[in-house]
C-alpha cells in the first residue's frame, strides 16, 4: 500500500476485501468507492496503487478519472457509475457521469 493512502482509505480498503465483495467484483477491482451519498468517492487507481479521497464535483476527481480513462479503464468506470446510479439514483452518479462526458474524460 502506497505511504501517501490515508489510514482510512487503507482501512476501507481492507474491510472491503474481507467482506469479499464490496470492492472485488468476480475478480475485478472497483474503482470508485462512494461516500457521503455520492458527495465524495475514493478513487483508487490501479496504475500507481494510490487511493485517493475527491469530491466528486471537483476538478481534481475529473482529472484522476481522465487519468484512468487514458490508461484503458474508462469503460470499466462507466460501468461502475451506471450500477451506481442503479442502486442509489438519488446519490447523483448519473450528473458525475455527464460531468465526466462533458469533459471529454471517456473520448480517446
Amino acid at each position: 500500500m502506497a505511504s501517501n493512502t490515508s489510514k482510512t482509505a487503507r482501512a476501507s480498503v481492507r474491510a472491503g476485501q474481507g467482506s469479499g465483495g464490496a470492492l472485488s467484483v468476480l475478480g475485478e477491482y472497483k474503482y470508485l468507492i462512494p461516500l457521503a451519498n455520492g458527495r465524495f468517492a475514493y478513487v483508487r487507481n490501479l496504475t500507481n496503487g494510490k487511493t485517493t479521497h475527491l469530491q466528486t464535483n471537483s476538478d481534481a476527481f475529473v482529472e484522476e478519472i481522465r487519468v484512468l480513462a487514458a490508461a484503458g479503464h474508462g469503460a470499466k468506470i462507466r460501468a461502475e457509475l451506471t450500477s451506481l446510479n442503479t442502486v442509489n439514483p438519488e446519490h447523483g452518479w448519473a450528473d458525475v457521469e455527464k460531468r465526466l462526458v462533458d469533459a471529454g474524460v471517456f473520448e480517446g
